[in-house]
């Protein structure tokens, strides 16, 4: 009847209004969960995760982020849990995408560069997947390369 014509273009409807917007705090903590992915990707990419890597990656997020040691613990969790579920960087570097600037983006570059150094040995798997962060994020070559030569101890 009238009521189940109702409720049809009612659901129809909704399936075309625009979904709720994300909250700021819902919005930075997924570009944190992102960043984070990111740089733990980096760590592990060379097979070893080191003390020292260990180290430049809480202390980047700490500073980049302006978090607690609490907060980054719990963020490098998180992170470590999506990025085991994950097949592809494609998620993460999809929301670098949509939210941060190029100047956010060549920082995260940049950081992952130092993650990569921090034990005192860059490895081509480090280098490659850098590299293909950069390409996902549409970070320029110039700026990938600077990023590269300042990060390097």
């Amino acid at each position: 009847g009238r009521a189940d014509q109702q409720t049809m273009i009612g659901a129809l409807k909704k399936l075309f209004e625009t979904p709720p917007a994300e909250t700021e705090e819902a919005r930075q903590r997924r570009m944190r969960l992102a960043a984070a992915a990111l740089l733990i990707e980096t760590a592990r990419a060379d097979f070893t995760q080191e003390a020292s890597e260990e180290a430049a990656l809480r202390q980047l997020l700490s500073s980049s982020l302006q978090l607690e040691p609490a907060a980054v613990q719990e963020l490098l969790q998180a992170a470590s849990a999506q990025l085991d579920e994950s097949t592809s960087l494609y998620e993460f570097t999809r929301v670098i995408n949509d939210c941060y600037s190029a100047e956010q983006k060549r920082e995260l570059i940049g950081a992952m560069w130092r993650v990569a150094y921090a034990d005192g040995d860059l490895d081509k798997y480090e280098e490659y997947l850098i590299r293909q962060v950069a390409e996902l994020t549409y970070v320029p070559h110039g700026d990938y390369i600077r990023a590269k030569l300042e990060a390097r101890p």
